[in-house]
């Protein structure tokens, strides 16, 4: 998949403010100061938010996203209090399916995601799949095989129940593992995408439930292990990417990639009013991972 230009996407009802084209990682007018930027991204409010979620009097079974209903189970992630999974719909193209206008800013992420004249889409994989939303929706769009990867057995199941519910059971495969390690060595997709859990933590923080892993990072070990491995499992015109926020350490994910031999390319940003357990003023964004040129290697 060849590159395409930065896009502010828009989508109803998250109040997404228009991002500035350009790639980089320099700050964006509006955005936070120091200090809300510093609660923005604070591991211990994301844990609380994590943990908030799965005890809710509201928590509900089942949630419209995207113009369907979703079941959801006890233990995963839920999409009804984050906009990241449809922040993820909207930067993939999966939100509208009609026909792009193919001239429009707004039309650049999701053209590079179309049907070729066979009307398919390539193959998919999601890591981090939890109520298989993204996935789900994939193979609704002509995306195939599409499979999806959860180290929650609970998101796993529940991925496979949605399956079930929109019928595409028989082109999407559910498996658990963490990040690629529900796969066989030889899988290649042309399409890899994980909307992230990019809230960073301490580094010797002891995780207290699998669902914690959904929102916090610890020294984002996990991100360098997608960074190194994600471009591997791509077929050789397809794409890795990676959902990130400001949330988490933007600068600190380039050093990582940097380091792993990799560079991070912006296809699209937007700005979010999350306003479910604060005020919060977000940028997401997504990227793909491409190798490093061979001057920056050396």
């Amino acid at each position: 998949m060849s590159a395409v230009p930065v896009a502010s996407v828009v989508s109803a009802p998250r109040a997404v403010v228009p991002a500035p084209a350009g790639p980089g990682t320099a700050p964006i007018l509006g955005c936070p100061g120091e200090a809300e930027a510093h609660q923005v991204r604070s591991f211990t409010r994301s844990l609380n938010r994590s943990r908030q979620s799965l005890t809710r009097a509201d928590r509900p079974r089942t949630f419209v996203l995207g113009g369907r209903e979703w079941d959801l189970l006890d233990a995963v992630f839920a999409p009804v209090y984050s906009p990241s999974t449809g922040v993820g719909l909207d930067f993939l193209g999966l939100n509208d399916p009609r026909p792009a206008d193919t001239d429009s800013r707004e039309a650049a992420v999701t053209t590079a995601f179309a049907p070729d004249v066979s009307g398919r889409r390539g193959s998919f994989l999601e890591i981090g799949c939890g109520t298989g939303v993204i996935a789900v929706t994939a193979a609704l769009a002509a995306h195939g095989p599409v499979v999806a990867c959860d180290i929650s057995p609970q998101a796993v199941e529940n991925t496979v129940r949605n399956a079930e519910r929109h019928g595409v059971q028989d082109r999407l495969r559910a498996v658990c593992g963490d990040l690629f390690g529900g796969l066989d060595d030889g899988e290649r997709f042309d399409t890899v995408f994980w909307s992230s859990n990019y809230v960073l933590g301490p580094a010797d923080y002891v995780y207290e439930s699998v669902h914690e892993r959904a929102y916090v990072d610890t020294g984002y070990q996990a991100h360098r292990r997608y960074l190194e491995e994600a471009p591997r499992r791509t077929t050789a015109s397809g794409a890795a990417l990676l959902h990130f926020s400001s949330r988490g350490d933007v600068a600190l994910l380039h050093r990582i990639a940097a380091e792993s031999g990799r560079e991070l390319r912006t296809l699209a940003a937007c700005l979010v009013q999350e306003g479910e357990y604060g005020n919060d003023l977000v940028e997401h964004l997504l990227f793909q991972i491409l190798p490093a040129p061979r001057s920056r290697r050396a």
